[in-house]
């Protein structure tokens, strides 16, 4: 979304947050019919149940605080298909409501519902439920015939092929999304599809995805390699996983992420930095939930140094004038010339 600061007198844009919310839950539909695609209609069972949960949690919790009713704003549902992005194709339903009843009323209501959370709450509750059952998180399946199976994410650690006894998929299956993993991310045609039309409307900043996919591939390429330096598979690191459904949907959450371009820019380096580090060195092989809960913790630092210089100030406050040094009585005393501040 582009944002504009200047004084008044202001023009109503047409674009409302409604507006800019359908928006984005009409990029999400390409991810959702290829989930239902290579994992059949239980995936569409769990977003609907997801969502269904969302919309309504947040409808009871601001009706018990007395808050205004504010569902038709569509947040809600984009949390609760979020949510259900990120679980596996076959996780129990029951997990899909736990985990946006979290994301909505901790994550969300409790700091004050929209505009006031400081973490996505969505990927807040993808974290609850990861350390709260992780066999459940983590039980993967194949496409259309559901055996049970690792993802393609351990193989970019070394010797990591070896270790989950699976070969390689190829780069077309792992584009078009019929590898294992969460029921949402595994199509990356989908997902480009999406993002670039909410680049393409100004939904979201171009800068924060392409950073952070950017440096992923990057430090990918650095860190990654089975043998040592500079030799991973760049390409391997974007399309495993979920990098680019967190790149285009979660760490370009306008509520969560820095308000100026070059804020935005560090934040998204810093995801792609820590995404890599947890994936290559950590002990959870996907880190891209993680890396964008720790940068929007660092939101408002982030905020604070990246604002821009105030017009008319000047570049440095200046100078306080040089100490006289004391006279010693013995002729006259050296003065030093003082600098002039800018």
């Amino acid at each position: 979304m582009k944002l504009v600061v200047s004084s008044s007198p202001h023009v109503v844009s047409p674009e409302s947050v409604p507006f800019l919310m359908r928006q984005v839950v009409f990029a999400l539909l390409p991810a959702l019919a290829a989930a239902a695609y290579f994992f059949g209609p239980y995936a569409v069972f769990l977003v609907v149940v997801s969502t269904g949960t969302a919309v309504a949690c947040e409808a009871v919790w601001q009706k018990i605080t007395g808050r205004p009713v504010s569902v038709h704003d569509w947040s809600a549902v984009i949390t609760g298909i979020l949510l259900a992005y990120n679980l596996p194709p076959r996780a129990p339903w029951w997990l899909a409501v736990v985990g946006s009843a979290f994301a909505i009323i901790v994550a969300k209501q409790l700091f004050g519902g929209l505009g006031h959370n400081f973490i996505n709450p969505a990927l807040a509750g993808r974290a609850f439920l990861l350390a709260s059952w992780p066999a459940a998180m983590t039980s993967w399946v194949t496409p259309f015939d559901a055996r049970t199976t690792a993802t393609p994410l351990p193989l970019l650690i070394p010797k990591g092929q070896e270790l989950a006894g699976v070969a390689a998929p190829s780069y077309w299956d792992l584009f078009a999304g019929a590898v294992p993993g969460c029921l949402g991310e595994t199509s990356a045609l989908a997902l480009l599809a999406g993002g670039l039309y909410l680049v393409w409307r100004r939904v979201i900043d171009w800068r924060i995805p392409a950073w952070y996919l950017g440096t992923a591939a990057v430090l990918g390429w650095i860190l990654g390699g089975p043998r040592g330096l500079f030799g991973g598979d760049p390409l391997y690191h974007l399309l495993a996983g979920g990098l680019i459904l967190g790149a285009f949907f979660m760490a370009t959450d306008w509520v969560t992420t820095p308000v100026t371009r070059r804020g935005r820019v560090i934040f998204a380096v810093g995801c792609g930095i820590l995404t890599v580090l947890i994936r290559v060195y950590g002990g959870y092989p996907e880190g891209v939930s993680y890396s964008i809960l720790l940068m929007n913790l660092a939101t408002p630092l982030i905020d604070r140094y990246t604002v821009p210089r105030q017009f008319g100030a000047p570049a440095r406050p200046p100078r306080a004038p040089a100490a006289r040094p004391p006279q010693t009585g013995h002729g006259h005393a050296h003065h030093a010339p003082a600098r002039e501040g800018r």
